[in-house]
């Protein structure tokens, strides 16, 4: 009998024991990882050719013009060059891999191992790439060529806010099995919840799965689930699955509604690829459950009852990182919004990132989600030309797609100050009415289930037809804002033949290094540059006086919620600044009329004392305002009461004729909450004239 050789013996097992290892691996892998690539990356300009040209390191979200450059106001719109190593691991043999982009502005092309992988036109929607065949096992290069020069072809060619250029929301790796539910859908997750009615005793709603199945394709289930927040499974559905997309209708018994601040209740809907017991794939999504609408006589109702929708206009633009916001600035700007006590956000003027979307829904907030078809705004061009309708009918398809599921979003908007009447721009510009309509259309198929709508600043009737709703963007005078808001409105009613009606932007600009007293005094008007903060917060007084009388107004949204750049202002305190915001650019201060919102919004407790920061006073005589939803507060100054006030219907407690001495004055308002004591107190200095 031969001998065994024993280090061949040795060598069979390792092999066989590494063998089933690697085996047992991959058995045990997920279905699907979905891993944020954010960091890694560098840019340099696209002009600069040299192959050894400097490359800056930056991390995602990034946007190369965040800042104005040298103190002027325009900005850059050019192209730069992202890259990246991107490894590929031995796991991922056989499997597919996928590279979502949430937003890059304007322009992408995407390039795997210099190979062209993909192109996406339009900034604020997503786009996914396939790139299993152009990678190999360890590193690939992965360039992108972001550009955000103005073209004709590509939404927005106009609109009064900056374009900032860059990957400036997170990019992340899908890898899945060959089979799969499909990322390719319009950037959508491939799984679509459709709410087809819902009530309180009984939810009927359809989920469509996008599938992309290049395995065989055979004895494939689909399995969906709908499960409560704790955890329980309210609803099942198992299909084959073939072809490209399933339908399954599921009916949830007895659901929990969403319903805004007061219950925003979610979901998840869990939806699995299976072939025998193996998940082959898996993607979970979160939604609401709700019924509204919209009545021209009383406004917005959820789930049958009405339900008052007021707030801000929202822009994706932070100090310092332009629309590059990070997860903490949105979670920030959440908190102030909920602060406010706000009911709804209209997210201007364009689809914003995933996660402001999310943390409405978390919270509570109502959305409207509009397209960057926008009009001039104060540039000297249309917003408007026929070359822009591919993209956006694209871009719409993607919003509905990646947005629907969001019970937050209640409102689809078409456009922004399209300049389509008062006779002049009619014979300018080329007329949008005929496709603007063609889009109403196109938003119905994609989406029965939410209305249309769209914000102008001309004559509604010319837009007789082109959505659901109407909104007007009005700004009246500083000092005439009530009586020019309650006019007009209900003059927009009455020619709006039953179609609702509601206030899409409204206010003025406010800055917190300019002040004004006294008041509107007779002869005192200011150049248009020069916004102080009381003459913005007296401005808002007016227009909510009109408004809150209004209980038809479907929306009442405030333009604007921050600070932000627009490289066409020349007002306030700083060049290039859009100061109409209710915060400031870098979210540290909040103005006096952020103050007044959220006594007439927030039911919580509070007392603000008005123009703190007006330290420095030239008039011995003055008003001092304190906004509050006590019913009462008493003004002290030096140290002696002044007197007591009661606040009037939209929260305002007012100290007429109150006389500083020379020198530093101690001022301090207090109310009573109960046992408790809420106060506020600043320094004003009367300086001699």
């Amino acid at each position: 009998m031969r001998l065994l050789n024993l280090n061949r013996i040795f060598s069979l097992v390792f092999m066989l024991v590494a063998a089933s290892a690697g085996h047992v691996s991959r058995a045990q892998q997920p279905p699907r990882t979905d891993t944020v690539i954010n960091d890694g990356w560098t840019i340099s300009p696209i002009s600069d050719t040299n192959k050894k040209a400097e490359r800056t390191a930056v991390t995602l979200p990034h946007t190369w013009n965040a800042a104005y450059a040298d103190g002027r106001r325009h900005y850059n719109r050019e192209t730069m060059v992202y890259r990246r190593t991107l490894d590929v691991t031995p796991q991922m043999a056989g499997r597919r891999l996928f590279l979502y982009f949430e937003g890059v502005n304007s322009v992408a092309e995407v390039y795997v191992n210099r190979r062209t992988a993909g192109t996406h036109k339009g900034g604020y929607t997503a786009f996914c790439i396939e790139i299993t065949d152009m990678v190999r096992q360890g590193g690939n290069d992965i360039e992108v060529w972001a550009g955000n020069a103005l073209r004709t072809d590509v939404l927005p060619i106009s609109g009064d806010f900056n374009v900032y250029g860059g990957i400036h929301r997170p990019v992340r790796l899908i890898v899945t099995g060959r089979d799969c539910i499909s990322p390719l859908f319009y950037g959508s997750p491939g799984v679509l919840v459709r709410q087809d009615k819902v009530g309180k005793d009984r939810a009927d709603i359809t989920v469509t799965t996008k599938l992309s199945l290049k395995g065989g394709a055979t004895g494939l289930t689909l399995r969906t689930s709908v499960i409560d927040a704790s955890g329980r499974m309210v609803a099942t559905a198992e299909d084959a699955a073939g072809g490209e997309s399933v339908d399954q209708r599921l009916v949830i018994d007895r659901p929990v509604l969403w319903h805004g601040r007061e219950n925003p209740y979610l979901y998840t809907v869990k939806v699995e690829l299976v072939r025998g017991s193996e998940v082959v794939d898996c993607v979970t999504e979160r939604t609401g459950l709700r019924s509204f609408s919209v009545d021209p006589g009383r406004g917005f109702f959820l789930n049958g009852r009405r339900y008052d929708l007021y707030g801000f206009n929202r822009h994706e633009d932070f100090k310092g990182v332009g629309s590059a916001m990070t997860l903490g600035q949105h979670e920030a700007d959440m908190r102030l919004v909920m602060e406010s006590g706000a009911t709804m956000l209209r997210l201007a003027h364009y689809p914003q990132g995933e996660t402001i979307y999310r943390l409405a829904d978390e919270r509570g907030i109502v959305l409207w989600s509009e397209i960057a078809l926008c009009g001039p705004g104060g540039y000297d061009y249309t917003g408007y030309v026929p070359s822009v309708e591919d993209n956006a009918r694209q871009t719409l398809r993607e919003m509905v797609y990646q947005k629907m599921n969001h019970p937050s979003v209640c409102f689809w908007g078409l456009f922004n100050e399209l300049l389509a009447g008062d006779e002049e721009p009619l014979r300018q510009y080329d007329d949008p009415v005929p496709f603007v309509r063609e889009l109403n259309d196109l938003c119905h198929r994609l989406d029965p289930t939410r209305p249309t709508t769209f914000a102008t600043c001309v004559d509604q009737r010319y837009y007789a037809g082109c959505a659901d709703l109407i909104a007007w963007n009005k700004y009246f005078g500083w000092r005439t804002a009530r009586e020019e808001a309650a006019a007009f409105f209900d003059g927009a009613r009455a020619l709006a033949a039953g179609v609702p009606v509601g206030v899409s932007e409204y206010g003025r600009g406010g800055s917190i290094a300019q002040h004004a007293d006294p008041l509107y005094a007779d002869g005192y008007d200011f150049p248009g540059g020069y916004h102080p903060e009381e003459y913005q917060a007296a401005c808002h007084e007016g227009y909510w006086l009109a408004l809150k009388e209004r209980p038809w107004l479907w929306t009442k949204t405030v333009w604007q919620f921050a600070d932000m750049q627009s490289s066409i202002k020349d007002e306030g305190d700083t060049p290039g600044i859009n100061d109409k915001g209710m915060v400031t650019y870098d979210r540290a201060t909040r103005k006096d009329a952020f103050y007044f919102y959220k006594a007439n919004w927030n039911p919580e407790p509070m007392l603000h004392l008005c123009s703190k920061r007006f330290a420095v006073r030239r008039h011995a005589v003055t008003d001092v305002k304190a906004y509050t939803n006590l019913r009462e507060a008493v003004l002290y100054v030096n140290g002696e009461k002044i007197g007591r006030a009661k606040t009037d219907g939209v929260c305002r407690a007012v100290w007429r004729g109150v006389r500083l001495k020379p020198g530093e004055n101690t001022v301090r308002v207090a109310g009573k909450n109960g046992k408790a004591t809420l106060e506020d107190v600043c320094v004003w200095t009367l300086k001699a004239e």
